[in-house]
């Protein structure tokens, strides 16, 4: 019941109370809505409407906040705005006044997906000049996925199949959630460090953007540049693309695809060097062939008669210089022979036993031949050599010669 005591509020007091009590008692907060009767208003200002299900609320982004908008914001688009609760007296209406708005869900997942993809691209880390190129014949390919996914099944059963010599060593990762991406980028590194794969394949299956979030992290992607080890990504489907696909050396569209394109198909490789080996033998069979017509024809040819006959007369010629060379062996063996017996004879003639046969001696004094009377004194003993025997004698008498 009204009193003399009862306040009348004015509109205004009202109005200011409700605006103190609205702004004093809800703090700056975080509102999710959805977009709707937008409208950039000629002063720069940004005016629309958030909203639920169940309500809605007017919003505005002062010009002054507009510049800091970095996604184009449009009717239906779902988002989340930082502001607080404002009460405007002249129109008697509340609004939410925005401090800081950004893409909810999966519009804010695309829109740090296209941040990171611009900022490493403009580091470089897309350029093909630092892709390494995938080795033809590897023998060991490193794993990086779940050890419990189809994408493993998947790996596996491709190689086995194509390459049942390749060793596959497989490092089990966490593919998706909190510390996911640490963990890859962890493998990534201890495969390096290891240093005893060829390969890399780094993946796993199919899901939504938000699944496949932890290769669009920036730590895997520079976990990929700097691998030493070529990397082939094989991340979801054929139409999923993360940052680790712009990295990665090699592109994959799935895992299965991976896996083929890191090793070639052992059985096709054995029936190219089955077909190989019956061109290569059937084309040394016509070769050997062409070379024996080559043969057969020269043989028969007047040029290699002739060359026979020709050998033929150098074999005779041969043959007459040997009997000359014989001829003159002996010639110069006799003659070499008479003159040998000539100097015999010589020798035979000057020999000092000659000269004793025919009644000569030679008398000796201290070994030394007696040819000077004066060589010896009376009284000393001389030895004198005879054609047979020797005689020993002391001189009486030296006569000496004039």
């Amino acid at each position: 019941m009204w009193t003399e005591d009862t306040h009348i509020f004015s509109v205004s007091e009202l109005t200011h109370t409700i605006k103190k009590l609205l702004e004093e008692n809800i703090p700056t907060i975080w509102l999710e809505g959805e977009v709707s009767n937008f409208k950039a208003h000629s002063s720069g200002h940004y005016y629309f409407t958030l909203k639920d299900e169940q309500a809605q609320i007017s919003a505005v982004i002062w010009r002054s906040r507009v510049f800091n908008i970095d996604f184009k914001l449009e009717d239906g688009m779902h988002v989340q705005a930082l502001g607080n609760v404002r009460v405007f007296e002249r129109s008697g209406r509340y609004n939410f006044d925005i401090i800081h708005i950004q893409p909810a869900g999966i519009g804010r997942l695309q829109m740090e997906f296209e941040r990171l993809k611009k900022q490493l691209a403009a580091e470089g880390l897309f350029d093909s000049k630092f892709k390494k190129p995938i080795p033809k014949f590897p023998l060991r390919v490193g794993v990086v996925t779940s050890d419990t996914g189809a994408a493993i099944k998947d790996i596996i059963n491709v190689l086995s199949r194509r390459a049942p010599h390749v060793q596959i060593i497989l490092r089990p990762v966490q593919v998706q959630g909190e510390g996911a991406a640490r963990d890859i980028a962890r493998a990534i590194k201890e495969f390096n460090e290891y240093g005893k794969v060829d390969v890399l394949i780094v993946g796993r299956g199919g899901g939504s953007l938000e699944d496949l979030w932890a290769f669009n992290e920036e730590t895997v992607a520079r976990a990929i540049f700097d691998s030493k080890i070529p990397v082939i990504s094989a991340v979801g489907h054929e139409i999923d693309y993360t940052i680790a696909d712009f990295v990665a050396d090699l592109r994959a569209p799935t895992p299965s695809a991976a896996a083929e394109l890191a090793v070639p198909d052992f059985n096709e490789i054995k029936q190219s060097i089955l077909l190989y080996g019956q061109r290569l033998k059937r084309a040394v069979v016509l070769k050997i062939e062409r070379h024996k017509q080559q043969l057969e024809s020269i043989r028969r040819s007047y040029g290699l008669r002739r060359l026979e006959d020709i050998l033929h007369q150098y074999a005779y010629r041969v043959d007459e210089l040997t009997n000359q060379l014989i001829r003159n062996y002996e010639q110069n063996v006799s003659a070499h022979k008479r003159h040998l017996e000539q100097i015999n004879l010589r020798l035979l003639n000057l020999n000092p036993k000659k000269v004793l046969e025919r009644g000569y001696s030679i008398s000796y004094i201290n070994g030394q031949v007696l040819k000077d009377a004066a060589m010896v004194k009376s009284g000393e003993e001389i030895r004198t050599e005879l054609f047979k025997g020797e005689i020993l004698g002391r001189v009486t008498k030296v006569v000496k010669g004039k």
